[in-house]
């Protein structure tokens, strides 16, 4: 079994907090080699402590002998005064320094030092105090990676969704709920597993167990697509009720309907079903990154297996039916492959697809008096008489 190792490192935007004073704290989504995400809190000064730290370890590496030799990249020293400006304009420094850092050789950026610094805290788990007057305030990183001053303007509020049934957790990354909790939701991961902070508690949530306030029907749900995409199965699945869909490590499939909830609508052929998209990779994707063993939490439930759950909502979310699914994937196949052959050509088929049937033997005279009616045999005796 291969040690632990950090795979991406993701900048998704500052935190501005007011306990014990005003300060500015980083949020990084860190994606482990089991596959497991985590979202960890660093201060700008905390995370220069470490680079100096890493400089001192690696002093060749750092071009401390010659320059010419450096590779770790360059961070800029903390400033006396670190306002909310300074904090913006640092996003773009950092997400380069992430990317950087994950780009070094494996002694380095698969070492204790670094490893350790973005392991998970206690407090990453747990909120922040507000103060009496203020409460903390969350600035997330726009989707096209710009990360200037322009592209933030205020402090982004957080989606709150409202738990339908009690969750109980199976491990320490993972936060409880009580059926009617409201939590915000800082980060939606693919996998179905949503990142959730409510009162002084931080975790990870699965989404079925989440539904809107304001709507039974998750308005982000991507339309199908048809055409799918191409993906391989890195852990064996088999089907638990009819609409989901069995598959062995290493199968080849196309994905043609992405959900939140971390169920994804799959076609084998010209069969459909949901299948768990944490055990999907991409297609061409690294070789052993695909063969790489599933640890940690595994897929989340479908809220079809979730009992005693009570929304809010007097109608249920909208899903389409596998039957739905299937029809329409193969009218899409059907209109790839092309138009169905027609005029002569299919006349040609036609007769090709329906042989000429063969003729009967004739039968004999024996056989021919015995079904005859009376009278042709009166006929048949008296032409014989004469």
């Amino acid at each position: 079994m291969t040690d632990s190792f950090i795979r991406h490192i993701a900048l998704l935007g500052f935190e501005k907090r007011f306990v014990p004073s005003q300060h500015y704290v980083y949020m990084f989504l860190v994606k482990w080699q089991d596959l497991s995400e985590k979202v960890v809190y660093r201060k700008f000064t905390e995370i220069y402590e470490f680079h100096k730290m890493l400089k001192e370890m690696f002093p060749i590496e750092a071009g401390e002998i010659n320059p010419a030799n450096r590779i770790i990249p360059h961070l800029p020293a903390p400033r006396w005064y670190h306002g909310q400006r300074t904090a913006e304009s640092r996003q773009g420094t950092l997400s380069e320094y992430c990317a950087a850092l994950m780009a070094l050789p494996p002694k380095i950026s698969r070492g204790p030092h670094v490893l350790g610094f973005f392991k998970v805290r206690p407090e990453d788990l747990q909120l922040p105090s507000n103060s009496p007057t203020r409460k903390v305030e969350t600035y997330l990183v726009t989707k096209d990676g710009k990360s200037n001053a322009a592209d933030i303007t205020g402090p982004i509020v957080l989606q709150s969704y409202r738990a339908i049934a009690n969750y109980q957790t199976t491990s320490g990354s993972e936060m409880a709920l009580a059926t009617g909790d409201v939590v915000e939701v800082v980060e939606k991961s693919e996998s179905g597993w949503w990142f959730c902070q409510m009162k002084a508690k931080r975790g990870w949530v699965p989404a079925s167990f989440l539904e809107p306030l304001d709507s039974p029907d998750e308005a982000e749900d991507p339309e199908p697509n048809y055409a799918g995409e191409p993906y391989i199965s890195i852990k064996a699945y088999t089907a638990v009720e009819e609409d989901e869909m069995s598959l062995s490590e290493g199968e080849a499939i196309e994905v043609i309907h992405k959900l939140l909830d971390g169920w994804w609508v799959v076609r084998k052929e010209d069969a459909t079903g949901y299948f768990p998209s944490m055990y999907l990779q991409k297609a061409g994707q690294e070789v052993e990154q695909a063969q790489r063993q599933i640890k940690g939490r595994g897929a989340p439930p479908r809220r079809s297996t979730i009992r005693n759950a009570h929304s809010i909502h007097q109608r249920s979310r909208k899903r389409l039916t596998q039957d739905t699914y299937r029809r329409n994937s193969v009218r899409f196949l059907q209109q790839r492959r092309g138009p169905a052959p027609h005029g002569p050509q299919k006349q040609l088929q036609s007769q090709r697809a329906k042989p000429q049937p063969a003729v009967p033997p004739r039968p004999s005279t024996d056989l021919i008096l015995h079904r005859c009616t009376e009278s042709t045999k009166r006929k048949l005796a008296s032409s014989v008489s004469v």
